[in-house]
């Protein structure tokens, strides 16, 4: 087990930094219990990190911080049963490549994979899909030690109500140190990526959620284009990555978009025509691969995002009402708004709990203001019904989010009964959780 020198941590998009009393790297259950008894004797806090992929202060302390990046691999795998045990800090990228190897794959995932598989199912990480819910709804077992030192198996048939606070619990219940997910046989996706209008794009809306396994797109503010993106299974071989193809996604979405952001950050009168440029350079064509090969998308120019999660049906709405505001209020904006939709799911602090949904994310680049753009944008979530994805910045408390989840006091009945002494709470999360 090893121990960070500086103590100095900061989140991927720099939101949240902070000084951690320590910051620790256990590489078994047994160390992850020597290090959760001694901080619960020096009355110190513990947060769990998994990437730093969050927005929000979920993992900032002045405790410990630990670090599951030694908690990595296939405990065990069951091909007959399409099933397998992860350790906790395994990152979706590597996940994904193991289980290609065994002919399997999950069935749904982001558009992000540095993620640690525990990280992504605590915060409720989702992909699109209609028919297809976040990540946690893969889990079949969840593995955790406790505040008070016990190792707790946690399933459908053993510890249930703990398990449906477990799948999407932003780290407050314990320690998860594994996870046993559902998988499917391995399969190839056809990737297709094409330019619209965003009139036409939300008339046709119903049609592109139907019709295709998985849908998204982003609208550029200020604009009316949009890039959808349409994933559907194929039996058609992967075609052969090409120097365009690497082109377009690190020098044109990454490498030219850092460079036109960075105009904007230092002349933000630049944002619309920036946006307008980036609509009109969106890139189209086809690739096919492997799922896990084809999900994710390189995200190599930061910046900070809110995401809601509304009624499905409320989609169109909501957008037009954005698009209103953003016009009138002439927000100095380039990141594009990225729109993807996710099946109703049964866990307690899900985004998606009973009922079928669409996520709405907008971004901001880096070092620009945010805020003002950002609480427009929540208004009008808010005017929904909208929950806040558990990773992004939003400005909800506990007295308002209880009213949102039927089943807040549930999970905040479960929490004080694992975690009486809130070893697992920072500041942040009493203000979400308790204040």
């Amino acid at each position: 087990m090893s121990n960070s020198q500086q103590n100095n941590w900061s989140n991927w998009s720099g939101s949240v930094q902070c000084n951690p009393k320590e910051i620790k790297t256990p590489s078994s259950q047994e160390e992850i219990l020597s290090i959760i008894n001694n901080c619960a004797e020096q009355k110190s806090t513990i947060r769990v990190v998994g990437s730093g992929h969050s927005f929000t202060g979920l993992v900032g302390t002045q405790g410990t911080i630990i670090s599951l990046d030694l908690l990595q691999g296939l405990e065990n795998i069951d091909t007959e049963k399409k099933t397998a045990t992860v350790l906790a800090g395994t990152k979706l990228k590597s996940l994904g490549e193991l289980l290609l190897s065994n002919n399997l794959a999950q069935k749904n995932l982001g558009d992000i994979d540095v993620q640690s598989i525990a990280g992504a199912a605590s915060t409720g990480t989702h992909g699109t899909g209609v028919t297809l819910g976040s990540v946690s709804t893969q889990i079949l077992e969840i593995t955790l030690i406790t505040a008070k030192g016990e190792i707790m198996v946690c399933s459908e048939n053993q510890n249930k109500d703990i398990f449906k606070a477990a799948q999407v619990s932003l780290g407050t219940l314990g320690i998860i140190t594994k996870i046993k997910l559902q998988l499917v046989p391995a399969y190839k996706l056809k990737y297709v990526r094409t330019k619209a209008n965003l009139d036409d794009c939300l008339n046709n809306i119903e049609k592109h959620k139907s019709e295709n396994r998985n849908f998204e797109f982003y609208w550029f503010p200020h604009t009316n284009g949009v890039q959808m993106k349409t994933l559907n299974i194929t039996y058609e071989e992967p075609t052969k990555s090409s120097f365009m193809k690497y082109f377009n996604d690190m020098v044109l979405e990454n490498g030219a978009f850092k460079v036109l952001s960075e105009l904007c950050r230092m002349f933000p009168s630049f944002c619309k025509r920036v946006s307008k440029i980036s609509a009109g350079a969106v890139s189209t064509g086809v690739d096919i691969n492997y799922s896990t090969k084809i999900y994710a998308t390189p995200r190599l120019v930061k910046f900070q995002e809110m995401e809601y999660n509304l009624p499905a049906e409320k989609a169109v709405e909501a957008l037009n009402e954005m698009r209103d505001c953003i016009n009138a209020a002439n927000f100095k904006v380039h990141f594009p708004i990225e729109v993807r939709f996710v099946k109703a799911d049964d866990m307690y602090l899900s985004p998606a709990y009973q009922r079928d949904s669409v996520y709405i994310a907008v971004h901001m680049y880096k070092g620009m203001e945010y805020k003002t753009y950002f609480d427009a944008m929540e208004t009008i979530f808010k005017k929904y019904n909208g929950r806040p994805h558990w990773g992004k910045m939003h400005t909800r408390t506990a007295k308002e989010l209880s009213q949102l989840y039927p089943m807040w006091n549930k999970f905040q009945e479960i929490r004080n009964e694992l975690d009486p002494k809130g070893l697992f709470m920072n500041d942040y999360l009493k203000k979400l959780m308790v204040e």
